[in-house]
């Protein structure tokens, strides 16, 4: 079996108000969180039924226990690690070839950041984690087979929007740092490499600080 691992964009962002005296929000990102049927970016297809019977189980087992959580960018491995968690899924399910869900943002270190990055007008996608084996089919393309297992359903950012993602990241410096994800002088780093660039390179360095960032995620 293999790890495979499939991102989606399409999504939409969802606020709503939790406490009306605090103005404190919920956030829910929703949309097509998997597709079958359909060649996707990785050359690879779910079948259909492969793909409605495993929701049906990650459903069951996960989803109505509130254990259906995922993390702030891909791990290495199928596992969820607690201690990344930023959202918890609350619904998953079949229309078409689509898989629709919704998920809200939890209040944890990474779903913070998270926060922050819708906050400031990043794109985010969701990409789904699991372990299953491939076969090529008739027609050439890897087609996923029936022990597939969806393990998680994380959040990845696009880097097609590094000007959004850094202001986030700096609005969240101080609990970045007090939660152990970034050391301060990092963020302030960051920062002084933004204030000293010309405006004519700043796409390309401010990407380059979103790799950097995204590259130390994986790391804690």
């Amino acid at each position: 079996m293999k790890l495979i691992t499939e991102i989606t964009e399409d999504l939409q962002y969802i606020t709503e108000v939790a406490d009306e005296e605090t103005g404190l929000k919920d956030y829910y990102i929703e949309g097509v969180f998997m597709q079958s049927a359909v060649k996707n970016r990785n050359g690879r297809v779910y079948p259909t039924e492969i793909l409605d019977e495993e929701v049906k189980r990650y459903n069951k087992e996960y989803v109505k226990k509130n254990r259906a959580m995922g993390e702030l960018n891909h791990p290495q491995g199928p596992t969820v690690n607690l201690d990344r968690v930023s959202h918890i899924i609350k619904e998953l399910k079949s229309d078409g070839n689509n898989i629709l869900g919704k998920a809200k943002i939890m209040d944890t270190p990474m779903g913070k950041i998270a926060k922050n990055l819708i906050d400031e007008g990043a794109k985010l996608g969701v990409s789904s984690r699991g372990m299953g084996s491939l076969k090529q089919n008739k027609q050439g393309i890897n087609e996923v087979q029936k022990d597939f297992m969806l393990a998680a359903v994380d959040i990845v950012a696009d880097p097609s929007a590094p000007n959004a993602f850094v202001n986030g990241i700096m609005e969240g410096a101080e609990w970045v740092w007090n939660n152990g994800v970034l050391e301060q002088r990092q963020i302030e780093c960051y920062k002084q490499v933004i204030e000293e660039t010309p405006k004519i390179d700043i796409e390309k360095v401010t990407l380059n600080l979103f790799e950097d960032f995204m590259r130390k995620l994986r790391k804690v």
